[in-house]
């Protein structure tokens, strides 16, 4: 038996996956909406652009920095009570933001205050939020046998993809009435999460239960899961500098003015979920796919998405160009998760799931950055070298396939 197949170990009772989806849909919008009014919210307070940069920036290192450790605490201590206390500290910390930008719009606190308030607020958030996905994919690898395992994480992507599109919308249409109802209906939504939670999930021993005597915990750079976790750097890294760009390059290559470029920026990133959704549909219907082959082809559908953007020359051709590219990103996601998940013994999984979201995180972090400064050069710049790290990618995923010839690996 390889180390790929011993989880195939006992799989637990089925899990109901309605709480966990219900859970993940309501947490990306929370998370998507701030995204979409920290930029109104700043301008409406006077305050500097680099506030907004800098409050989005400190959510995602935490989020990269902690969520191994909630991952392990999960274990150690059992899913259920480490989601809990995400979801209530996250809803915490977002009431509590909501309320102060509801007094400082009001002039009634001050901008210095506002701009602690809104970076450290959005780091906290960053900081629980990230006891959520590694925790539940977690649950998803402690109750689904692997075969099943990319199926249930393709169900927990489509949640997060459809929170991508609807939580910005919401955010958006209420921010027309009232920037700070905006911010106190996306608090809501974590309450929200919390009670299904802790309503219609079902609790279970912690996994660490099951550790034999004298298994060491799981190391960072444990190499059963470099593979997934390089997959999951590279996947997240591609999709957050296309997400940075869209809007710049729609005004600088379409000579676009700046509220239509936005405005397309919006449509291409309501493409990018909606293909998210369709794509992961495939992942969830046809279960007997390798999931290095699912790797393979999605990485080289992405690839041709991203490389094909030098050539655009109209709003169509882009937002085409994004649906391609989330199309094949929505094969990637679920099945290195559920890769990460096979690699390792049912005592690890939190950890596992874990270091992979804190490869994610990586990949939020540094791609933006590297993404501009490519963009400065030329704009079709970064989109070449991310279709062609992502061929790469294919490439060095389809020679190992072949070379273990084993299924669902």
């Amino acid at each position: 038996m390889t180390s790929t197949d011993a989880p195939l170990a006992r799989a637990a009772a089925p899990l109901p996956m309605a709480p966990l989806v219900i859970a993940a849909l309501a947490g990306t919008m929370a998370m998507m909406a701030f995204v979409a009014v920290v930029g109104p919210i700043v301008r409406r307070l006077g305050l500097p652009e680099w506030v907004a940069g800098l409050s989005v920036t400190a959510g995602g290192v935490l989020w990269m920095l902690l969520a191994r450790w909630w991952g392990g605490v999960g274990d150690r201590r059992g899913r259920k009570p480490v989601l809990l206390i995400g979801f209530a500290a996250f809803a915490l910390v977002y009431w509590a933001l909501a309320f102060g930008i509801d007094l400082a719009l009001r002039r009634q606190l001050g901008a210095p205050a506002a701009i602690v308030l809104l970076v450290a607020a959005r780091a906290l958030i960053g900081a629980f939020y990230a006891a959520v996905p590694p925790t539940a994919a977690a649950v998803v690898a402690d109750h689904t046998p692997p075969p099943e395992r990319p199926g249930a994480m393709a169900r927990l992507g489509s949640a997060n993809a459809l929170g991508l599109v609807l939580g910005p919308a919401a955010a958006g249409w209420l921010a027309g009435y009232d920037l700070a109802w905006s911010l106190y209906a996306a608090a809501a939504l974590p309450v929200l999460a919390l009670a299904v939670v802790g309503l219609m999930l079902p609790g279970g021993p912690p996994a660490a239960a099951r550790r034999p005597p004298g298994a060491p915990p799981l190391r960072l750079l444990d190499a059963r899961l470099r593979p997934a976790a390089l997959t999951g750097f590279a996947a997240m890294g591609s999709v957050a500098i296309a997400q940075v760009l869209v809007g710049f390059f729609a005004i600088d290559r379409l000579g676009l003015p700046v509220d239509q470029g936005a405005r397309v920026a919006g449509l291409a990133l309501t493409c990018v979920g909606i293909a998210l959704i369709v794509s992961q549909q495939f992942v969830m219907r046809l279960k007997t796919v390798p999931l290095a082959r699912w790797i393979a082809l999605g990485a080289l559908i992405a690839g041709c998405g991203f490389a094909a953007v030098a050539a655009v020359r109209s709003q169509a051709m882009l937002l085409a160009c994004y649906a391609v590219m989330a199309f094949g990103m929505g094969l990637i996601f679920p099945n290195f998760q559920a890769m990460a998940a096979n690699a390792v013994l049912p005592h690890e999984q939190g950890a596992a799931a874990g270091t992979l979201s804190a490869a994610q995180g990586l990949g939020m972090v540094l791609g933006p950055i590297a993404g501009t400064l490519l963009y400065r050069q030329a704009p079709a710049l970064p989109y070449l070298l991310v279709g062609a790290g992502l061929w790469a990618l294919a490439l060095f995923t389809f020679i190992r396939l072949r070379r273990r010839h084993t299924p669902n690996t």
